[in-house]
């Protein structure tokens, strides 16, 4: 007998340091995306690590306030903050599953027996004690698989803050084009105003004709057109901003609604390499784990598979009255281990194992496709930001020439050496470049921000 004791003794030993199903490893360090971009040929950009706060690049203190308001009220952040609260509080039950189990129990019968017992009330008290041995590793494994989601639901959080950073950005930009927008409009029907006076003054003074002034008055009210749709557009930005600042729409900020000058940045931007990318951005961290919890499941399902050994006490008194439960008569006791084996169907038990594994190995497509869209999507926002950058360029160089133009077209036509067709046609170019410059600057400042978003900035900010 004592040889069969040391003998099972010594295979619980061997067995508790058994955990089944595959350990794992990230893939991350293995992806082949730790070069640098294409994009970064462009002179636009640097090698140089992005900054976790990259708005602060701006250097607009506006911006930088409405941003940390949002990160500290937006109601998406509220959400994904107490969906981590859940996920940690899963994580805490699941590791309780490794703690004793208690009972504690009483309770009094009445039983009325053949013999000369006779009927005999009995009272019972107990408290009862079990641990279960995790011998093969499934408590380990499922305490890993929550783990990772936990870690799996902070990067979600962690995405939850970069995409708030990033929209209230937009909005505060969308703002800001819209007002830039609405000046150029307003110049230009400024200047169409000094036109059509001009054209009016010259019919009275019998130089001019009806069709010329009405033709000038035709242009100017197809630009005064323009203004009340730039007003609604820097209006709706202004309430979206104060939703995601956490607050009414009607009280959106007073100070963005005179701003008229987009954020945009003077020096290149620095945008890192691939490999930093993978580690910053949160989606991808959160694929990551979701494969670990994937993997760790495995281990899980394969230890069905296995008995379950628990050790348990129980303490207790029975009498048949309740002054006897108190007296050492009806003291009871017992200590010793528990083997539980349910013999599975094995058919059964390896399908749940096939489904793990095959959702596992589901989990690691889904991170290879996450990197690799990261990447498309940085790969793509840097070459529209550095293409946007050269069409603005362009546009500004054409302004300069439509407006010099069209000074010269009026002067040509005040002194009777130009028709009025070539004045119209001038401001009507200048007018068009001046929109066209204004509306690329509007899509170069969402191109920005649009970088800072693949980029991933932003993630590394304090948890929730």
């Amino acid at each position: 007998m004592k040889h069969i004791l040391l003998a099972a003794t010594a295979a619980l030993t061997l067995a508790a340091c058994t955990t089944v199903g595959p350990d794992y490893r990230s893939p991350a360090p293995q992806a082949p995306a730790q070069t640098g971009f294409v994009g970064t040929a462009s002179p636009a950009f640097t090698g140089d690590e992005p900054p976790g706060r990259w708005w602060s690049l701006f250097q607009d203190p506006v911006l930088d306030g409405l941003v940390e308001q949002a990160l500290a009220r937006n109601t998406d952040l509220r959400v994904a903050a107490a969906n981590l609260a859940q996920a940690r509080a899963a994580l805490r039950e699941t590791r309780a599953g490794r703690l004793p189990s208690t009972s504690l129990g009483g309770g009094a019968s009445y039983a009325d027996q053949p013999g000369p017992g006779g009927a005999d009330t009995v009272f019972d008290a107990g408290l009862d004690v079990g641990y279960q041995l995790d011998l093969f590793g499934r408590i380990r494994r499922a305490t890993e698989a929550s783990r990772a989601d936990v870690e799996a639901v902070q990067a979600a959080f962690g995405l939850t803050r970069i995409t708030v950073a990033a929209e209230t950005a937009r909005a505060y930009a969308d703002a800001c084009n819209a007002g830039r927008q609405l000046a150029v409009a307003q110049d230009t029907v400024r200047i169409q105003e000094q036109t059509f006076d001009l054209t009016r003054r010259l019919q009275e003074g019998g130089r001019g004709t009806a069709l010329e002034t009405n033709q000038a008055g035709a242009v100017l009210e197809q630009s005064r057109a323009v203004i009340p749709t730039l007003e609604a557009q820097r209006q709706t930005a202004l309430y979206r901003l104060s939703v995601l600042t956490g607050r009414p729409p009607a009280e959106f900020p007073q100070v963005v609604a005179a701003c008229s000058t987009p954020p945009a940045l003077s020096q290149p931007i620095p945008v890192g390499d691939g490999a930093s990318l993978l580690a910053r951005r949160p989606d991808i961290r959160a694929a990551e784990r979701e494969l670990a919890a994937a993997t760790a499941r495995i281990g899980v399902a394969t230890a069905e598979l296995y008995p379950n050994i628990s050790l348990g006490a129980s303490l207790g008194s029975t009498a048949t009255s309740l002054g006897g439960l108190v007296s050492g008569d009806g003291f009871r006791f017992s200590l010793g281990p528990l083997i539980s084996w349910s013999f599975p169907n094995v058919a059964v038990a390896r399908s749940r194992i096939a489904q793990a594994e095959a959702g596992a190995n589901a989990a690691l497509a889904r991170f290879d496709g996450t990197w690799l869209r990261a990447l498309e999507e940085t790969e793509s926002a840097l070459t529209r930001y550095a293409r946007e950058l050269d069409r603005v360029a362009a546009l500004r160089r054409a302004r300069a020439n439509g407006q010099e133009a069209a000074r010269i077209a009026r002067l040509r036509y005040q002194a009777g050496r130009e028709s009025f067709q070539i004045v119209l046609d001038a401001e009507r170019t200048v007018a068009q470049t001046e929109t066209a410059l204004a509306q690329a600057e509007a899509q170069l400042s969402n191109n920005l921000i649009a970088v800072f978003l693949a980029l991933g900035g932003g993630w590394q900010t304090e948890e929730a």
